[in-house]
């Protein structure tokens, strides 16, 4: 068996549970980073390049992170969702991306941790120059003044900056009495207006608007020449075409624009008024063709000329396409009876309307029985007002015979044909009667099952039998379809799968059109809906310990219909408990008073009326929760041999009084990639565990550089709880430590309890009024007001010599063993110093390990005033123990002397390209004596 062996130790169990904290950092193509007032960072970006944010969060257990964007005050989801992961990616970042981000961690442990960072997109256009020009005639004199104005515009961010130029002579206000530059009051910033008084033969030349933005983001500037002539003009265009253009459906319609004028030569472009051309629409220079034009592409079409130069030429077009649509009829027994029925001797209209495009064209004629009807005494044809009632004619018939009856044809039609027509055939005869409406017996109230398919029934007579509208009656709310109304023919609204909010009356009422024109006949239809019990909980867990009481309540929220209820609690299919449901309560209960193994299983709560049941579960179990792995864990890797690695793994146990105790873990290591590379291994447990309580344990001999997924399942006497996974990568590069103090724990960084004073965490923003100035850094290393760093105070009592010592927490390099380490491996320790004052002592940098009584020289060192800036300092290390490193600055002569440090950190292997070492001095100064403690 080639596999390697995993040795696991347990090293310390400390109670750990901790709310959460957030950091934004950012690792995309950013042109800058800085800090704004009250604590809000601004990062800046140009457009098309990479945003990469990522959200560095601490806490246990371990914080679910959100990101959201906001644009004002309005929540913004970007990317049609909320991004649930650590790193926010968005490649080729538009300028409408830039805003506020935010991200948000939380573990229900205190406050959400929030911080937000503002993205500034930067982005410029090419500009653009327009021209316009004035023509003044001075009264009692005789000459002309032709003013001309060029206005140069470019959006970008931030604003830009303009200039311009006459060939290669650059223009500003003054340099020539014939022109003026100035920036109207109302775009101040935004534009550049160019003003050329009284053109002079000079004037007529190329002119070029240089827009800039000061090459930020290494945005170049751009620009745009206009060449001015005596020729320069605003477009004019004409359309070669009638309007409007009548036309059939199906027809090919082309538009032809050209120019009649205008220098530099317009540009030609169509429009429509529905929003954009038709998707089949070709246009190809000044003519726009639409092919087998339908009526939904009917509208007005406009071509546009635009050379930059005065307003714009437009020139529009109607086109309209041929339709008949719609044919209905009424019939309106005489109007001077108050009777609603046709009776021999009186007065009958017969009315016909039709949709007509275009309304001019519409044309009507009427047969009867087949045969031509003109208009008579006794016949009367009219055409409505279209003004009143578009598109309709009447037949008015003046004292009704016998010999009228028979079938009437309302026949409409377009001038020009082309277009089918619509005939509309009316009988009028003995049985023409207006409607009734009435509900079949039993049919109301209606009552149906949730799901099932209803048929509400209005039974309709009369003739012509009219169309019936069903709507909701009991309040104003759509029908199933979604619509307010729903049109029957014969009588029934069928809705399939009925839902109990389609409880309610539903009103059927006769149409006006296709029957008679009288007062609606209507009648109402009761529906009631029945349905299951609605229950809660549906599903849930209880997860107890043997010997316990387990209570499992079942409660009815809503069910219809209610008052007759009955339950019964089964576990497994296996009656356990029936009932009648008490109608003063709204729940049952079921309680185990002692679990035993039997009791584990699946319990349902089946609550039933006469539509059906609603079915409570509850899965009781003595699974134990899931552990959660702990992810603060400061210098959680270690180096052992060149080809392998350990790892510390912590982790705490959720709720773990909730169940038995637990007795062992069983952790499953597997080879990230490989199936079969698999180890299980058996942890026990010895006592109790606390909540919060966090345990280690080392996984040793891991290879480098693979990855490993770890899975960790809690044991009681009930069997496996649930698992946690964590996927273990070996950090290529990453740092295998960071510290920039903005936190109040520093990182386990710890103070010599050994030396002279403290070193002071610190940020500008909150710096005292009273401090020392000429010393000392103005923000943190990222030029951060807000950020924090750690600083030595040497103002009095400190007196020169005086020394602080900043201790890192312990790094394992490797576990005990037998052998030791014979090729020490190689670790980067780095760190940002400022260093400002004329009386600056020394900064010293020094390797403590393990089980060490004295100490080594430094091996790091520098004093002096190193100028107002924060720099860089790396130093390579070969610990053959676990080890820290301290940090120690040593007061200098004066006040002006605070030595600052941030940013600490430990990378694994060799420093590539490290700042040039200063030089270690071969004797220190008196007051850099280092008696070590150790």
């Amino acid at each position: 068996d080639h596999r390697p062996c995993i040795l696991l130790t347990p090293l310390f169990a400390i109670h750990m549970v901790t709310p959460p904290t957030v950091r934004i950092i950012h690792s995309g193509h950013a042109c800058n980073v800085e800090e704004e007032r009250h604590t809000e960072r601004v990062y800046t970006i140009r457009e098309g390049e990479t945003l990469e944010l990522t959200c560095l969060v601490t806490g246990h257990p371990r914080p679910q992170i959100r990101w959201t964007k906001t644009a004002g005050s309005v929540s913004d989801r970007f990317q049609d969702s909320s991004v649930f992961n650590e790193t926010l990616h968005i490649a080729k970042i538009l300028r409408t991306q830039g805003g506020r981000y935010y991200c948000k961690a939380e573990n229900g442990l205190g406050s959400p941790a929030i911080k937000s960072i503002r993205v500034d997109v930067y982005y410029l256009d090419d500009p653009v120059v327009t021209v316009h020009q004035s023509i003044g005639e001075a009264k009692e004199q005789f000459y002309y003044e032709r003013t001309v104005f060029l206005r140069c515009v470019a959006n970008s961010n931030p604003p830009v900056r303009y200039s311009w130029h006459r060939g290669r002579e650059v223009l500003t206000q003054g340099s020539d009495k014939g022109v003026e530059i100035y920036e109207p009051f109302f775009t101040q910033g935004e534009t550049k207006i160019l003003k050329l008084k009284n053109l002079r033969p000079q004037d007529y030349a190329n002119y070029s608007c240089i827009a800039s933005v000061r090459n930020v983001c290494g945005i170049p500037d751009r620009s745009v020449i206009f060449r001015l002539t005596n020729k320069t003009a605003s477009p004019s265009i004409k359309l070669l075409v009638e309007d409007p253009i009548v036309v059939n459906p199906g027809q090919t319609v082309s538009l032809v624009c050209i120019t009649t004028g205008g220098e530099p030569p317009p540009v030609l472009t169509w429009v429509s008024t529905n929003d954009s051309l038709p998707q089949r629409s070709v246009v190809k220079g000044g003519t726009l063709t639409l092919p087998a034009i339908t009526s939904d592409e009917a509208g007005v079409y406009s071509c546009v000329a635009s050379n930059n130069v005065g307003n714009p030429a437009k020139k529009s077009t109607t086109i309209v396409v041929r339709a008949l649509k719609k044919g209905r009829f009424w019939i309106t027994p005489d109007p001077y009876h108050n009777d609603d029925n046709i009776q021999i001797g009186r007065e009958v209209k017969i009315s016909c309307q039709v949709e007509a495009t275009p309304p001019e064209e519409l044309t009507f004629s009427w047969l009867k029985n087949g045969r031509a009807l003109r208009s008579s005494e006794r016949m009367v044809i009219t055409q409505t007002d279209p003004d009143i009632s578009p598109g309709t004619t009447n037949l008015d018939i003046i004292d009704l015979k016998f010999t009228d009856f028979g079938t009437y044809t309302c026949v409409a039609a377009l001038k020009g044909g082309g277009i089918p027509e619509i005939s509309i055939d009316v009988n009028i005869s003995s049985t023409t009667v207006p409607p009734s409406l009435t509900v079949p017996r039993g049919k109301s109230p209606l009552v149906a099952r949730e799901g099932d398919t209803v048929e509400l029934e209005c039974l309709v007579s009369g003739k012509p039998k009219p169309i019936i509208l069903w709507s909701r009656a009991d309040k104003e709310a759509p029908m199933p379809d979604g619509n307010m109304q729903m049109e029957s023919y014969d009588g029934v609204l069928r809705i399939i799968n009925v839902s109990r909010e389609m409880t309610g009356s539903y009103r059927c009422q006769t149409s006006q059109y296709n029957g008679f024109n009288v007062k609606p006949r209507e009648a109402v239809v009761e529906l009631i809906v029945q349905y299951p019990p609605t229950v809660e909980p549906v599903y849930t867990e209880k997860r107890q310990g043997l010997g316990r009481p387990v209570v499992m309540t079942c409660k009815v929220l809503r069910a219809h219909p209610s008052r007759v209820l009955r339950f019964e609690w089964l576990l497994s299919n296996r009656l356990l408990h029936a009932g009648a449901f008490d109608a003063q309560k709204d729940e049952t209960e079921y309680t185990i008073r002692s679990l035993n193994r039997d009791g584990w299983g699946e319990y349902t709560c089946n609550v039933i009326n006469e539509a059906g049941a609603g079915k409570c579960t509850f899965q009781v179990t003595g699974k134990a929760y899931p552990p959660e792995f702990y992810y603060d864990t400061y210098n959680p890797l270690w180096q052992n041999r060149p080809r392998v690695y350990g790892f510390k793994l912590q982790w705490t146990q959720m709720n773990p009084n909730a169940v038995d105790r637990i007795v062992a873990y069983r952790l499953g290591i597997r080879q990230s990639g490989i199936r079969w590379n698999c180890w299980v291994l058996g942890i026990p447990v010895d006592g109790p565990i606390n909540k919060g309580e966090l345990m280690t344990h080392n996984l040793t001999e891991l290879i480098k550089p693979e990855s490993y997924e770890v899975r960790l399942t809690p044991i009681t006497r009930f069997g496996e709880g649930d698992s946690t996974i964590r996927i273990h990568h070996y950090p290529f590069s990453l740092p295998l430590f960071h510290c920039s103090f903005e936190e109040e724990p520093i990182c386990m960084f710890t103070q010599d309890k050994n030396d002279d004073f403290d070193w002071t965490r610190h940020s500008a923003a909150t710096r005292d009024t009273k401090y020392t100035p000429n010393t000392g850094p103005s923000g943190d290393r990222s030029g951060s007001k807000q950020g924090f760093y750690m600083y030595i105070e040497t103002s009095r009592p400190r007196k020169e010599g005086d020394q602080a010592r900043l201790v890192s927490p312990f790094f394992n390099v490797a576990p005990k063993n037998p052998y030791g380490i014979t090729n020490p491996p190689a670790y980067c320790f780095g760190f940002f110093y400022h260093m400002y004052g004329k009386h600056i002592g020394t900064l010293n940098a020094f390797l403590k390990q393990k089980g060490q009584t004295t100490s080594e020289g430094p091996v790091w060192s520098l004093s002096g005033n190193q100028g107002n800036h924060w720099k860089q300092a790396k130093v390579s290390i070969h610990p053959t123990s676990s080890f820290q490193v301290v940090l120690e600055g040593i007061r200098g002569p004066g006040i002006e002397g605070d030595i600052a440090i941030d940013d600490v950190t430990l990378e694994e292997g060799e420093c590539r390209d490290p700042p040039p070492t200063p030089r270690l001095h071969p004797h220190p100064p008196i007051y850099g004596c280092y008696a070590s403690p150790w």
